[in-house]
């Protein structure tokens, strides 16, 4: 069934909980414009490459999502273009439906894209625009697939717009193709997004096993490609809980089973590739996934020995909202590092029990909310290192210990084998600059 504009403006505000579970009943709206459901969809959509992003709405609206997260392209580069319709003031009063018309009518002109996603703002629900009117008939007058995305930021927090992306994709995108072949080793990747070209260190990996990954939902994607994704033979959820709808509709719809893996840390990935190998089964699959994880791991930890021998006995305090923070506890687990603190500020319940497993007993969880809460840890605890988002950089200097920036923003992968290898070098990099030392030096004068 298709999300119309109606149904839209009757949806629920999406609560959310301080402890990220969405039991809370308290209504809550969107903290920040960084958290709101227009962003969640935008996040989810915008790397697939070929295809053009309309946001129709205020000009203000698209610094949302374009550059922040650093999802890379082999190809296109189309998805890093900014469209809007501009929304003004005579467009709240008489509607805006015309203008975006016309935009659709010249982006298609001029760019010639695969598609086009157009995106509700606020703006543009509250006044009652009919996006998916002016979408259906701009495909049949263009022939271009154009694509309504009905999430409005004043709907929910970024989760939910993840899953109206993924309903927008279900409903109008997957399953208006075929593919030119199929093979019985043919895998949906769901989730990941290629952030600092994460996605290109596990690709070799799956190669290297035969299976092929049909489509890519959504990091360095094609729009052919989501169209003819009904046709593999599973969905492989990377740490994408807001998908989870679209992928079980997948399963009741096309017959599609799914999983919810990660690419992040030795244990995570080497689970991953065993229960993609399980779920496709066949014998001889499953005996090369075990050959390439006994390879790989070998390697890894041939490579690791010289940072570990650096980075063992060292104590770091963790606060990550962006990534999954057990990936790098896993990683920081596996040098000898020693996590004794760690912030789960918008992490879920679920999140929490898996960190818990993994630290060490007398490792403390808490839900630190200012710098100065952490700045206390620290110093209780002689922390050796900071891991966390770019905001607490200035905690750090304070405390006079190395800082890792830790968020979406990152430049350097971290999944697959070489993405731990990778956070090693960056681990090491840091702890040892030769900076932090001068930094704890008293000043001259003193």
């Amino acid at each position: 069934m298709k999300t119309s504009q109606g149904e839209i403006n009757d949806q629920p505000i999406q609560p959310k909980s301080d402890n990220g579970d969405q039991s809370c009943t308290q209504f809550i709206q969107p903290e920040t414009q960084d958290d709101c459901a227009f962003d969640g969809a935008m996040f989810t959509l915008i790397p697939i490459t070929d295809a053009a992003h309309l946001v129709h709405g205020p000009s203000g609206c698209i610094h949302n999502s374009w550059g922040s997260r650093g999802s890379l392209s082999s190809g296109s580069m189309l998805y890093k273009v900014r469209f809007t319709t501009d929304m003004e003031e005579s467009d709240i009063i008489f509607g805006g439906a015309k203008k975006l018309k016309r935009g659709i009518q010249e982006l298609t002109r001029r760019y010639k894209p695969a598609a086009v996603f157009v995106y509700s703002t606020c703006v543009s629900a509250l006044i009652g625009d009919d996006i998916s009117g002016v979408c259906k008939a701009a495909t049949e007058q263009t022939g271009i697939p154009i694509i309504p995305v009905n999430a409005p930021g004043f709907v929910g927090h970024k989760n939910f717009g993840s899953s109206l992306a993924g309903e927008a994709l279900l409903e109008y995108v997957i399953g208006t193709a075929e593919p030119d072949i199929t093979t019985p080793y043919d895998i949906n990747l769901i989730g990941e997004y290629n952030v600092a070209g994460g996605l290109w260190q596990v690709m070799p990996l799956l190669a290297k096993l035969g299976i092929r990954v049909l489509a890519k939902i959504t990091g360095d994607a094609r729009y052919e490609e989501i169209c003819y994704a009904h046709r593999a033979k599973l969905n492989v959820l990377i740490s994408a809980k807001p998908l989870v709808k679209m992928a079980k509709k997948m399963e009741e719809r096309f017959g599609i089973p799914y999983i919810e893996e990660s690419f992040s840390g030795v244990e995570d990935l080497n689970r991953c590739l065993r229960n993609i190998a399980a779920k496709l089964g066949n014998s001889n699959l499953q005996a090369r996934t075990e050959k390439l994880i006994a390879e790989e791991t070998a390697a890894l930890d041939q490579k690791l020995v010289s940072y570990r021998s650096y980075l063992q006995g060292k104590r770091v305090v963790i606060s990550i909202e962006s990534l999954k923070s057990w990936s790098i506890i896993s990683v920081a687990k596996n040098l000898g590092i020693e996590v004794i603190s760690i912030s789960t500020r918008k992490i879920s319940g679920e999140d929490k029990a898996r960190i818990k497993q993994l630290l060490n007993q007398d490792a403390m969880i808490w839900e630190l909310k200012s710098s100065q809460e952490i700045l206390q840890v620290i110093n209780e605890n002689q922390a050796d290192m900071l891991i966390a988002g770019d905001c607490y950089q200035s905690t750090a200097m304070i405390a006079k210990i190395p800082f890792l920036d830790m968020n979406q923003k990152q430049h350097h992968p971290y999944t697959g084998y070489a993405g731990i290898l990778e956070l090693a070098r960056e681990l090491y990099a840091t702890l040892y600059n030769p900076i932090w030392y001068q930094v704890s030096q008293p000043a001259p004068w003193d």
